[in-house]
């Protein structure tokens, strides 16, 4: 795919993943406690993610933002890890670095305090993919990091994607695009057994930008096709929105120019739907090159 879909594969954050992430950290109930405000902002978070996951960052970043005020009240090491997690993926995703980095960092120094090595692992591993994302690391860096982190993330299924998912991401900087693609279907495997569609479908997404970069477009195309059909499935729009305009971007390419028209089309029509002007009217600007 073009330039812009490489930058928007790697930005996309991981946002249903981190609904999940330090459960196991959280502490055990007793039948005498009282956690109406922390499972308030559990709900809250869970809302967050699904908004940014569809690209309402603004939103998402109001309720993240709401939801760390909760978890400073209620002393929760785990609401407070992975709130500042989400709320690094959203202010990368719109430009701002230097807070997302510093919501990794904080969410690092907690869970360095709660002694879980896998939590502080996983950290570390977003810290990296960020790094990556931003131009702040080279992806032989990311990759050693990775790869030397995860060896403590084994209890979780979803800390182990994250790991194969970001190691992929590294390999497609290096070119490595065999290996990356690799790294990238053992997450999906991952997600497609636990289920975790939205999850998947940004794997296929991403496999997609792996192969046209290999120069294998009907490979890609067939991998945009099964996001899509993923996202129908979950009623994500942002998601087929992005799949469809990455498959203009392929036809286009190719020199299909009546697919890339279809294509373009569908995502520009529901970008609209979405109240995405913005998106939308950068659709304008690749049928007008």
């Amino acid at each position: 795919m073009g330039a812009d879909m490489k930058i928007r594969v790697a930005v996309l954050p991981l946002f249903v993943l981190i609904i999940c992430v330090s459960c196991s950290s959280a502490s055990k109930k007793g039948a005498g406690d009282i956690d109406i405000l922390r499972s308030q902002t559990e709900s809250e978070l869970e809302i967050a993610n699904k908004e940014a996951g569809r690209g309402n960052y603004e939103n998402a970043l109001r309720i993240l933002r709401e939801c760390k005020r909760k978890a400073v009240l209620t002393d929760d090491s785990s609401l407070l890890i992975r709130i500042s997690l989400s709320l690094g993926n959203v202010l990368l995703t719109i430009g701002s670095q230097d807070e997302a980095f510093a919501e990794w960092e904080a969410a690092a120094a907690e869970a360095q305090k709660t002694g879980n090595k896998e939590l502080v692992s996983v950290c570390k591993v977003f810290q990296a993919r960020g790094r990556l994302v931003s131009g702040r690391a080279t992806a032989q860096s990311v990759l050693d990091e990775v790869k030397r982190e995860e060896g403590n993330i084994k209890t979780s299924a979803l800390y182990i994607a994250l790991s194969w998912q970001v190691k992929g991401l590294a390999l497609r900087e290096m070119r490595s695009f065999k290996e990356a693609e690799d790294a990238v279907r053992r997450s999906l495997a991952i997600h497609e057994k636990e289920k975790y569609l939205e999850n998947a479908s940004y794997d296929w997404y991403l496999i997609a930008s792996i192969l046209s970069l290999s120069g294998d477009s009907k490979g890609a195309i067939a991998a945009l096709e099964s996001a899509i059909a993923i996202d129908r499935r979950i009623e994500n729009s942002w998601g087929l929105a992005a799949s469809w305009r990455a498959l203009g971007d392929v036809y286009r390419k190719n020199g299909n120019a009546k697919e890339a028209a279809d294509a373009y089309s569908r995502a520009k029509a529901i970008f609209t739907a979405m109240g995405n002007e913005h998106e939308a009217a950068e659709i304008d600007k690749r049928t007008a090159e």
